[in-house]
């Protein structure tokens, strides 16, 4: 899987506050960009914990459920678009069926 883009965990993890992130981050994207993820229950095979919320989008659970990932997967092109990642309280701001783009 081809993840778009790295960039944004990079800097989420350097915020203040986030540090914690960081490793648990790191693991999450090389297990993703390692899978082949044909469809929504492929990814719930690989991270029981991911919630799948339609065919395209999926949150994933990191640090321990203390931050939130909603990801956008092209299965198809084998591309998965970060879309948001944040904390408890910032994921109840947003909806995961429909955020574009967050920073």
């Amino acid at each position: 899987m081809r993840i778009i883009a790295r960039s944004t965990l990079l800097r989420y993890a350097k915020r203040a506050g986030r540090i914690e992130s960081a490793s648990p981050l790191t693991e999450w994207y090389r297990l993703a960009s390692r899978a082949t993820w044909r469809t929504p229950n492929d990814v719930k095979s690989t991270l029981g914990n991911a919630s799948i919320i339609n065919h395209e989008r999926v949150v994933f659970n990191i640090a321990g459920n203390k931050h939130r990932l909603i990801a956008a997967i092209d299965y198809q092109r084998q591309v998965l678009f970060v879309k948001f990642i944040g904390n408890h309280s910032e994921y109840d701001r947003v909806d995961a069926a429909t955020i574009d783009a967050w920073e």
